[in-house]
């Protein structure tokens, strides 16, 4: 089990370290000053990975592969979101409206769901897992146990290289409180959600 740890440690760290979506979440929220929010988005991103892991020890993920329905329909929700929630930054006047954009109450809750959501809506995500899980499950262990014990490596590597993430786009508050350069933060995510989302939808 020890050397399956490890290998799936450093399949999944790679994964985990390639800029994608939920860098972009992180880094955007966090550098505009939404800490809270920030870390909303980090947990929710994790939640919505170790349901993954989850649903895929216990077969059920299996289903994206074995149905194009179902895997259609997820992806075209996804897809749906990602446009919307990109747009939705895309039409951000910035200034000071921005930052009052989602209260400081419920900040975090706002963020968790997002990240949940973002992550969930991911049908990839899901095939990923069913496709490169089970090869890490040695022969004989328990394949429910085994598969949510590596699901939580992941969920680590992933708070982790967000903890660094976080701290990183703390540097680029001081260039944030310029209205124009909280909008320029926001037209660059939302063009990278919106192209994440398009190309679900037609890849």
């Amino acid at each position: 089990m020890t050397t399956a740890l490890w290998s799936f440690a450093l399949v999944v760290g790679l994964l985990t370290l390639t800029p994608g979506l939920d860098t972009a979440l992180i880094l955007r929220t966090s550098a505009l000053g939404r800490r809270r929010q920030a870390w909303g988005v980090v947990l929710g991103i994790q939640t919505g990975t170790l349901i993954w892991g989850t649903l895929t020890s216990a077969g059920v993920t299996a289903l994206l592969t074995a149905s194009q329905v179902a895997y259609e329909v997820l992806r075209w929700a996804g897809a749906a979101y990602l446009v919307w929630m990109g747009i939705g930054m895309l039409r951000n006047r910035g200034g000071e409206a921005a930052v009052e954009e989602e209260p400081a109450e419920g900040g975090f809750g706002y963020g968790w769901r997002r990240g949940t959501l973002t992550n969930l809506l991911n049908p990839k995500v899901g095939v990923f897992y069913v496709a490169v899980l089970p090869q890490f499950i040695p022969a004989g262990a328990p394949h429910f146990a085994a598969g949510v014990a590596l699901t939580c490596v992941h969920v680590v590597e992933g708070v982790l290289w967000s903890t660094v993430l976080v701290g990183f786009a703390q540097v680029l508050r001081g260039w944030l409180r310029k209205p124009a350069a909280r909008r320029l933060m926001d037209r660059v995510t939302g063009a990278v959600v919106v192209g994440f989302g398009l190309k679900l939808a037609f890849d």
